[in-house]
């Protein structure tokens, strides 16, 4: 392979300003996390522990091996909405290992909002459940809810994947043979009830953990009965007459205990084989990329200083160099597992497509996990591009995109725009991890190129209309469409709302992107498949 060489002097005072500007973004972005991390705050912090259990972090730490990463996914979900009332949306998912494989967790916060779900607490649960099926994981539930929240009951309840999906997922993932653990931890409430009912093997903390269809007040409503939540549905209850749990707990401790013990006799999991060497560091520091991260989207930056600073020894073996030159194609490694690298180095012409078409079919072939490294404004538009074909040529890409049988991963570093997020593995592409800077923007388009075109629409109507447009109003439009664009394309808005699996720091992009490859070994990569390319 050849060992890539920077180009970019490190020591400039330019770089150094774009370092230091990049800083305060990690400022902001750490600041965010901090907030979230910290649940639903002091006072329901203090009930909770005055109840014996531990915090949601705390419970997730010491089911999973000690000294081992938790990759969580989505933590600034519902950020900046609901008053931010429901910091990480009231639920913590991700991927850790517990007694040495990899384990997708989905772990209720009793302390924001009693656990109960919004729109973007079951998007983050099917979320999980999604990444288990793909990758073949085993699943624990750490249950602590009290079901939906019922003011947003209207925007959670009846559609396809709505809280009834939760419930599908586990029977699709029990068919599949995909082991499913719950530990009822507190509240398991009305539809909620059927997490642990639909588990392979359910734990339940005694005088703590609870599960009933109804609960205390509405079997009253409903019936006159009178009964303690104990006597409803408590522990005792179900591991002595109901049979619905299979082993009570005393405490929280004890219940993690119970479950890493069940861990112990799992059948062992199938690791799809690979050619894994010893990982090698990358010859450049990856806080270099704080100062190569594009804040500026109107400035380029060459791909090639991105990869360096995350594959093993700074070296790829670049194909079709000469080649459609707006996309860098190449094989590496990134901690040993060999991939493939798709980024960007410019808009989509006719040839980027079909080298990028090609270099997929290469990676399908081989069974080598593909990386998407995401700085695109779109596809080139314009007449002498229309009729070169461009839309056949950026078909055959998305062709290959969207039927490649190996494990995807896609890191927005920069823009991600138009149909140039489809072409480079965007969310509807199924990519294993989706996963955004800080700096990054996703829109159907960038802001001043959304805006301007706003514009032009709304000056074309008032003048059909008969009116003058003043400069003014035309320029107060155009401001506010800008500020409209920015906002939603940044990536708060766009992990708020689930739309990626989570904001990393720039220098965890290597290990993150490690850890997803290391858990997608366990489902058999597919045969390759591919459908009718337009010639």
């Amino acid at each position: 392979m050849e060992r890539l060489e920077s180009k970019i002097d490190t020591t400039s005072h330019s770089f150094g300003e774009q370092v230091d500007q990049y800083r305060q973004i990690l400022e902001t972005f750490h600041g965010k996390m901090d907030r979230v991390l910290s649940g639903g705050g002091e006072k329901a912090i203090k009930k909770h522990r005055e109840r014996g259990k531990l915090l949601v972090r705390e419970r997730i730490e010491q089911l999973t091996d000690e000294q081992t990463p938790f990759l969580e996914l989505s933590p600034l979900a519902a950020n900046d909405q609901y008053e931010d009332a429901f910091p990480s949306a009231g639920i913590v998912t991700g991927i850790g290992l517990i007694e040495g494989r990899e384990a997708v967790i989905v772990a209720n916060d009793a302390t924001v909002k009693g656990g109960t779900y919004i729109r973007e607490t079951i998007r983050k649960h099917v979320r999980a459940q999604e990444v288990a099926m793909e990758n073949h994981l085993p699943v624990v539930y750490m249950v602590d809810s009290g079901g939906v929240f019922l003011p947003e009951q209207s925007r959670v309840f009846p559609d396809k994947e709505d809280f009834g999906r939760l419930f599908r997922n586990q029977a699709q993932m029990s068919a599949r043979g995909i082991p499913q653990i719950s530990i009822v931890m507190g509240s398991c409430t009305a539809g909620g009830a059927y997490v642990p009912a639909m588990s392979d093997e359910t734990i339940i903390v005694r005088n703590q953990g609870t599960i009933f269809i109804g609960g205390p007040p509405l079997v009253k409503a409903a019936t006159g009965e009178e009964v303690t939540d104990e006597e409803l549905g408590g522990a005792e209850v179900h591991t002595r007459i109901s049979g619905v749990a299979d082993h009570m707990a005393e405490d929280d401790q004890d219940a993690l205990r119970i479950c890493r013990d069940i861990f112990k006799g799992l059948p062992r999991p199938y690791k799809e084989p690979m050619d894994i060497q010893p990982a090698r560091e990358p010859r450049y520091d990856a806080r270099e990329l704080y100062g190569l991260a594009p804040i500026d989207l109107k400035k380029p930056i060459d791909a090639r200083e991105i990869i360096m600073r995350i594959v093993d020894d700074s070296s790829i073996q670049e194909f079709k160099k000469d080649y459609g030159t707006t996309l860098v194609t190449a094989f590496s490694r990134i901690m040993g597992y060999p991939v493939g690298i798709l980024a960007n180095n410019g808009v989509i012409h006719g040839e980027t497509a079909r080298k990028g078409a090609h270099f997929i079919e290469l990676c399908q072939y081989r069974k080598i996990p593909l990386i998407f490294l995401q700085n695109i404004s779109g596809f080139i538009v314009g007449k002498k591009y229309e009729q070169e074909g461009i839309a056949r040529d950026g078909a055959k890409l998305i062709h290959a995109v969207a039927n490649a049988n190996v494990p995807k991963f896609t890191v927005i570093f920069g823009g991600s725009f138009g149909a140039g997020n489809y072409a480079m593995a965007g969310r509807a592409y199924d990519p294993r991890l989706l996963l955004m800077w800080p700096n990054a923007k996703i829109s159907v388009m960038g802001g001043e190129q959304a805006a301007s075109v706003l514009t032009s629409i709304r000056e074309a109507q008032l003048k059909k209309a008969g009116k003058t447009p003043e400069d003014k109003e035309i320029q107060d439009f155009r401001q506010k469409m800008l500020e409209r664009y920015e906002y939603e394309g940044s990536a708060y808005y766009s992990t708020s709302r689930v739309w990626d699996d989570g904001i990393i720091d720039p220098v965890d992009t290597r290990k993150v992107l490690a850890m997803g490859i290391a858990l997608a070994r366990n489902a058999p990569f597919e045969e390759p498949r591919n459908g009718i390319f337009r010639m």
